[in-house]
Formats: C-alpha cells, sequence, structure tokens
C-alpha cells in the first residue's frame, strides 16, 4: 500500500466520521480554496496548500514522497526520537518497518494543531449551544494553546526520521472523530439510563479493558453511578480541551453527562459547578479505539503489517 493512499484514506475516513458532518467539513474546504484563490502571491509561497484537501491541521506526512510502498508500519500514541531510533533497530535486526505513524501530531502538524480547535464550535452548537457563544469562549482558548505551543522545539523527532529516512506521519483528529462518534452512536443505541450505563458500555469495549487491566480504565469524575445520565455528550476531538467556561452553556442546552478522554483541574471545577456528570473513559484507551478503528478502514484498501508500540495496542473489528 502506497503511503499516500494511507494517508488520503486516513483523512477521507476521519471526514466521514467527523461529528461536524461532512458537509460542514466540504464548506470549510471551499471557504479555504476562496481565501486562498483572493490571496497575494506572497502569501499564497508559505500557504500549506495541503489545507486545501485536509482540513485536519495536525494530520500530515511528516517525512516520505507519498510514493513509498509500505509493507510494515510501527505505529504508537507518541513516536518521538526513541520510537523513531526504535524503528530504525528493528530494521536492522531484521525486522522490517517503512513507516513510523504517531497518534500524537509531530513537527509541523503539532506546531499549528490548535487550528483544528474550531471545529469544536459546531460541534457545541449540534449539541444546543447558541454558535455565537461557542464561538467567542473557543476563540480565546484556541490563542491560549497557541501560545503553549509556540515555543515547543517540535521538529526533532521528524529530524531523526529525516536523517535516517524512515518515512513518518501522523494522524490525530480524523483518529479522534472515529471515536468520538462511534461511542456517541453506541450510547445512543443502546441506551443509558444512569451513568453506571455508560461504565459498564465502556468496559465492555477491548481498548478500555485493556485500559482497566493497566490501571487507566474508565471512571467517575463528577456525578455517582446511580444518577441519571440524561443528554450524553461525547467530547472527544477537536484538538484538544476547548474553554472551560462552556459548562454553563452546554448545562442549559440540556446536556447531563460528559464523556470525555480526559479533564483538566480547572475545567474539572466548572464542570461542578454546573452540576454536569462527568465519565473519564481514559485518554491513551480512547486514543487506541479511534486508531484501531481508523486502521480497520485503511485496511480495507490495503494490507500492511503493524507493530504496536508506545501504548497502542492493536484490536482488530474487521
Amino acid at each position: 500500500m502506497l503511503l499516500r493512499d494511507i494517508y488520503e484514506t486516513a483523512v477521507t475516513k476521519g471526514m466521514e466520521a467527523d461529528p461536524r458532518g461532512k458537509d460542514t467539513v466540504l464548506k470549510e474546504l471551499e471557504r479555504r480554496r476562496k481565501d486562498y484563490d483572493e490571496m497575494k502571491a506572497e502569501e499564497k509561497k508559505f500557504f500549506d496548500t495541503e489545507r486545501l484537501k485536509n482540513p485536519y491541521a495536525d494530520t500530515r506526512i511528516l517525512h516520505g514522497t507519498g510514493d513509498e510502498e509500505i509493507t510494515a508500519a510501527i505505529i504508537g500514541i507518541d513516536m518521538e526520537i526513541g520510537e523513531v531510533l526504535l524503528a530504525d533497530r528493528l530494521s536492522a535486526n531484521g525486522k522490517k518497518i517503512d513507516l513510523i505513524i504517531s497518534h500524537h501530531p509531530e513537527g509541523r502538524a503539532y506546531a499549528n494543531f490548535y487550528e483544528v480547535m474550531g471545529m469544536q464550535a459546531d460541534i457545541l452548537n449540534k449539541f444546543g449551544v447558541p454558535i455565537n457563544i461557542a464561538e467567542d469562549l473557543l476563540d480565546g482558548r484556541m490563542k491560549e494553546v497557541e501560545r503553549r505551543v509556540s515555543p515547543v522545539n517540535h521538529t526533532r523527532g521528524v529530524d531523526v526520521a529525516k536523517l535516517l529516512n524512515i518515512p513518518f506521519m501522523c494522524v490525530h483528529t480524523p483518529s479522534d472523530n472515529m471515536v468520538a462518534s462511534y461511542l456517541q452512536k453506541v450510547f445512543n443505541e443502546k441506551g443509558t439510563d444512569t451513568i453506571d450505563d455508560i461504565v459498564k458500555i465502556l468496559k465492555e469495549i477491548p481498548e478500555y479493558e485493556e485500559g482497566i487491566r493497566n490501571n487507566a480504565g474508565p471512571r467517575i469524575l463528577l456525578g455517582s453511578k446511580n444518577r441519571r445520565a440524561g443528554k450524553v455528550f461525547v467530547d472527544m476531538t477537536g484538538g484538544t480541551e476547548g474553554s472551560k467556561d462552556i459548562f454553563t452553556s452546554l448545562a442549559n442546552a440540556g446536556v447531563s453527562t460528559i464523556v470525555a478522554m480526559h479533564l483538566s483541574e480547572d475545567h474539572r471545577k466548572e464542570a461542578e459547578k454546573s452540576h454536569i456528570n462527568v465519565v473519564i473513559a481514559g485518554h491513551i484507551s480512547s486514543d487506541n479505539l479511534g486508531l484501531n478503528l481508523l486502521l480497520d478502514e485503511i485496511q480495507k484498501a490495503g494490507t500492511f503489517e503493524v507493530t504496536a508500540c508506545s501504548g497502542f495496542r492493536r484490536f482488530s473489528r474487521k
């Protein structure tokens, strides 16, 4: 399977699973194209034209032309210098590695990953938060995250991959879209009368079973198991946590319970003030579920051997 095919399939499937709906994603790409066409030549010189067909800034081929034939990939949640060296060591010892795939963004995909946070406004709007409130609160949070990542030496791992000439890509939001849409559908179809029902459903999923074995399984952060779940919002995509001031608006929109990968202490305090229940499914196990769902889709188009590391465990549903 060509590297380009793996990458393009990941983006396509991510768009299909986008909680905003594919039509909304396509409209975003149309706006980008219009803005690009109106740019001056100097602006176009530095514009990443990949943004015209890939709506996710945190998903990119970081090293490679796209024409490389991939028969074996090493995949992990965080693939940094150590994991890149591991890939080279495995190849030297006879285990062929054609590609490194990281879930969390690296290189230039990490430097501006905060751009994908904009999608959160449309997701919140679908759950009843007025779009003006969602966009206004999100704008400040995006600027905060931009300031946080701006001083980071983000090319280190990619530089090592280039020196060793190992193709490298990262796939973040498409994978997160898969897990968010999958869990939202499961909860809606199975029904969740109480918070305990949510936890029980999660524990039936292999990735969360593995999380329990590693002492990182689902848990109730706010609320108790016998409380009514009410309207459940699976909040697992859009780059990183949104504004901590959004919980009052979510409560006013009728959301009773949030199922999240993780929640900061400041966000927890604000959710508690708004009387919202919170179930933490688990960060790495949720990333595992999203990656596995995405890999199942990618490998329908072509096969390649997967070596799992850095917190990733391969569970196939094919």
